[in-house]
């Protein structure tokens, strides 16, 4: 038995619980934040700094997870208010078997607005009730970035071809 726990219990649970946390979560936040930054330091260090965030907070429940990485990235990203680009004309001409790289490249150049919103809901099959309440945006406006981000992958995906 470890003496720590003898001595300090709560210390030795909180340290569990922590470490449970991370295991759950950390796959999932160094993902989004590889997605959403195409550097793996910077991922790194939006990984860490988001874990850090919700054990200083002593917030354990997945959805403080969501948010500390939410307030990570609206500290370093652009996000708030949907960054929609130009509309992008239908793309035509998409070939039905398109190479994950293109898809990869795609979602990368995304603004970070649409590509959060396609991230949460493509990716990590999130509600779009879900994501409003995470980025302080309406469920239609969720709902209208993802749209946005589709059809920007498909003609950034056209381009590629």
């Amino acid at each position: 038995m470890n003496p720590t726990a003898l001595l300090f219990p709560a210390v030795e649970r909180q340290a569990i619980d922590y470490s449970a946390i991370y295991t759950e979560h950390c796959h999932r936040i160094y993902s989004l934040a590889f997605w959403l930054t195409d550097n793996e330091l910077l991922a790194e260090e939006l990984s860490k700094n988001t874990f850090l965030r919700v054990f200083a907070g002593e917030q354990t429940e997945p959805h403080h997870v969501d948010r500390a990485f939410l307030t990570e990235v609206r500290e370093n990203f652009a996000i708030g208010n949907l960054t929609l680009s130009v509309t992008p004309s239908q793309a035509q001409g998409v070939r039905a078997n398109i190479k994950r790289v293109h898809l990869e490249r795609a979602v990368v150049q995304l603004p970070a607005t649409e590509k959060l919103i396609f991230l949460f809901h493509d990716v990590e099959g999130y509600a779009h009730e879900r994501i409003a309440r995470l980025l302080g945006i309406s469920e239609n406006e969720s709902r209208n970035g993802l749209h946005q981000a589709r059809l920007q992958v498909r003609e950034l995906v056209a381009q590629e071809l």
